[in-house]
C-alpha cells in the first residue's frame, strides 16, 4: 500500500498545493508522525497524475518561473475517502537505537549510561518545547469537524508522548 499517496491526496483534498507546499508540509505539520523526502513527494505526484487522482495547473509566478498546483480530482478524493475509512492493525513497536543502547547498558559504565540518559532527556525536552509552541495555534480545541481537528489531535498525542518519555528517562536516571 502506497502510505504517501494517501498523505498527498489528503492534504491536496484540504487544499490545492505547489510541490514545494506539500514537501512544506511534511517538514513541520506532517513531521511528527510522517517522513518523506522531496525525492519521494514528486515521483507520487507524477504518479498520482498518470493515475487521474490529482490534476495540476502552471501558474506563472513573477516574470518567468512555473511552478505546477496540484489539486486532488473527485477520483482521488473517493480513494482518500475509502482508505480513510478502513481500520488498521496496530503497527509493530518502531524501532528505537537508544532504547536497543538501554537494554544492553549494563555493559557501560554508570557514568555513561547517565550521559546517554541525560542527553536524551535534553532532546526530547527540546521536543517537547516545540510542540507546545505549536500547540500555541489553537486557542481552543477545534471543533469537531474542523479541518484543524486532526493536527489538533496528533499534536496532543505528540505532547503525551513526550511527556510519558521523560518520565521513563528520568526514571532509568534512577537506576544508575
Amino acid at each position: 500500500m502506497r502510505i504517501l499517496k494517501h498523505v498527498i491526496l489528503g492534504l491536496l483534498n484540504r487544499s490545492s498545493m505547489s510541490g514545494y507546499d506539500i514537501t512544506n508540509e511534511f517538514h513541520t505539520t506532517v513531521s511528527e508522525f510522517w517522513t518523506a523526502s522531496h525525492s519521494q513527494i514528486y515521483p507520487e505526484l507524477k504518479k498520482l497524475t498518470e493515475e487521474g487522482l490529482v490534476t495540476y495547473e502552471i501558474q506563472i509566478t513573477g516574470e518567468v518561473l512555473e511552478k505546477k498546483v496540484y489539486s486532488i480530482t473527485p477520483k482521488g478524493k473517493q480513494q482518500f475517502i475509502n482508505w480513510l475509512k478502513i481500520d488498521v492493525p496496530m503497527e509493530p513497536t518502531p524501532k528505537s537505537v537508544f532504547r536497543l543502547k538501554i537494554f544492553f547498558s549494563d555493559q557501560l559504565s554508570p557514568e555513561r549510561r547517565k550521559y546517554l540518559l541525560n542527553s536524551q532527556i535534553l532532546q526530547h525536552r527540546q521536543r517537547l518545547e516545540h510542540l507546545k509552541a505549536n500547540h500555541q495555534k489553537f486557542k481552543n480545541p477545534p471543533k469537531m469537524n474542523s479541518p484543524e481537528l486532526g493536527d489538533y489531535l496528533v499534536l496532543e498525542g505528540a505532547i503525551m508522548r513526550e511527556e510519558m518519555t521523560l518520565k521513563w528517562l528520568e526514571k532509568c536516571l534512577d537506576y544508575t
